[in-house]
């Protein structure tokens, strides 16, 4: 199954294609397939195929096509908080992208039949963690991976807010499945070669919504010994977080905001081109004194002087001094002796 959407010549390249063709729809599921490499799940050997999209099967180790992921991540409706349960957990894959959304108290519980695949999902998870640039940007609810066939979980098991199922489902099994869903949860799985979303409406009621046509392996049985007792799964139990684990939660949170603020600082520094700084002017005044006949006519006129920067530091004690201004004398040729005798009635 596959197909649908062109190669992409990496994981971005991808992503892109699945947006373009409206198989990826939301952010949050946008970001959760960016933080994971689809080839860093596949053997080195067969690498070159992972950013097509196909299905990818090797012996026990399967992958569905990411056409088909993004349907099962939309059609989850995934929250941070939730708890959540892959049954058919294969590689983790699919269970490491819903730990980046549902976040630190969520839970996040995959069931395998195969213990060699659960041995790999485990190994590329610890790889995830140690080693991934992504890991660092979210807040990560760890899947916990546990061996044994899902169709023999403990009657006395925990409800969750999402399941998916990524095998062939009977209609049989679907009822066993349903009754794993809390009252308002979502059950994704492909029932009759039609890929469903199942929400549980009440103690009894669902609704029920075909996605997408696809054709799956059927789920597989575990094999036994004629009259041997199938072995019982136990999930996981639902453990409170340790004050330890808080604090590590909420110092890495702090952490990542205070980056995240710092990195977009100087995103909008560089954005934002730098003000030219303006020269500051001082204001004088000017007292000026007009010839009119024989008589002087006061002016006041003011003018704005460039103030240079040496002479800034200046400026607090210019102000308190009170600027009694200079006189100017204009109005060309002057005779001299009415300007005499205005001198000398000034003098006596």
């Amino acid at each position: 199954m596959g197909g649908a959407v062109s190669a992409g010549e990496d994981n971005d390249d991808l992503i892109d294609n699945l947006k373009e063709a409206q198989y990826i729809r939301t952010e949050k599921v946008e970001q959760a397939f960016r933080a994971i490499d689809r080839g860093d799940y596949y053997l080195d050997s067969y690498r070159d195929s992972a950013y097509k999209d196909l299905a990818w099967k090797h012996g026990n180790i399967h992958l569905s096509a990411p056409c088909i992921y993004s349907e099962v991540m939309e059609a989850l409706k995934l929250q941070p908080g939730l708890s959540f349960l892959n049954l058919g957990s294969g590689t983790g894959y699919l269970s490491t992208m819903v730990g980046l959304i549902i976040g630190p108290f969520g839970v996040n519980h995959g069931v395998e039949l195969h213990r060699d695949v659960v041995e790999y999902a485990k190994e590329k998870l610890d790889a995830f963690i140690k080693y991934s640039d992504s890991f660092d940007k979210f807040e990560f609810c760890e899947p916990v991976f546990q061996v044994g066939n899902c169709l023999e979980i403990a009657a006395d098991s925990h409800q969750y807010d999402r399941i998916y199922c990524g095998a062939g489902v009977q209609k049989d099994h679907g009822n066993y499945m349903k009754v794993l869903l809390k009252i308002g949860g979502i059950l994704v799985m492909p029932i009759e070669d039609q890929l469903t979303q199942i929400t549980r409406t009440g103690q009894c009621t669902w609704d029920s919504k075909n996605i997408l046509a696809v054709s799956f392996a059927p789920l597989a049985q575990q094999s036994r010994a004629d009259g041997d007792k199938p072995d019982t799964v136990h999930l996981p139990p639902v453990t409170v977080r340790s004050l330890q684990d808080l604090s590590r939660i909420y110092i890495r949170r702090t952490l990542r905001n205070l980056a995240s603020e710092d990195a977009h600082a100087k995103a909008t520094a560089q954005r934002i081109p730098q003000k030219r700084k303006r020269r500051r002017c001082r204001r004088r005044r000017i007292s000026t004194y007009v010839f009119v006949g024989n008589q002087l006519i006061p002016q006041t006129i003011e003018s704005e002087e460039e103030q240079h920067p040496e002479e800034e530091h200046k400026e607090a004690e210019e102000e308190e001094e009170r600027d009694i201004g200079d006189i100017e004398v204009t109005g060309g040729d002057v005779p001299g002796d009415p300007l005499r005798r205005y001198a000398q009635k000034e003098s006596t």
